[in-house]
């Protein structure tokens, strides 16, 4: 299987480029990984809905031509299904007994993911109700996904 991460903005704090390495290496056993990062735009402090939207737009069009064109596209967001972690697993092994053997998942940046991003996608998951940094959703993005395999595999994992 290939994942590929299509994400807004570059990380700088070290903790989770740490974490985000970690589990890069873990997840080495299963699949093929690819991290790919888009540029972000900088938002004004006190922005308009409007100006929002714009940025939203702008690193939307950067979002869509990074996507691989033969890649099954699960945008994360708030208002997509919620999982626990044996039912994400079940998902991503039934997408693989489907016959898909690339996903990519898209994390948005600080403003969230444009109309068109989300309009792409085939399907939209949310890891929960609360707003988390978009750094910080890589790496809980990247420990599920590890998580996801041990379960499928049968492999003993923390509860």
């Amino acid at each position: 299987m290939n994942i590929t991460i299509v994400c807004v903005g570059k990380i700088k704090e070290k903790y989770f480029t740490d974490a985000i390495s970690e589990y890069s290496k873990r997840l080495s056993k299963y699949i093929k990984l690819i991290i790919t990062e888009v540029g972000d735009e900088k938002t004004p402090q006190f922005a308009s809905d409007r100006e929002e939207e714009i940025i939203r737009d702008k690193e939307g069009e950067r979002i869509l031509k990074a996507i691989p064109k033969d890649a099954f596209k699960v945008a994360l967001c708030i208002d997509g299904k919620a999982f626990d972690s044996p039912g994400f697993s079940k998902y991503i092994e039934n997408l693989q007994i489907q016959g898909v053997s690339h996903i990519c998942f898209i994390i948005g940046g600080s403003l969230g993911l444009s109309q068109s991003v989300l309009n792409a996608c085939n399907f939209k998951v949310s890891f929960s109700k609360m707003t988390f940094p978009h750094q910080l959703m890589r790496v809980i993005l990247l420990e599920q996904v590890y998580r996801a395999y041990r379960i499928m595999k049968n492999e003993p994992y923390h509860k």
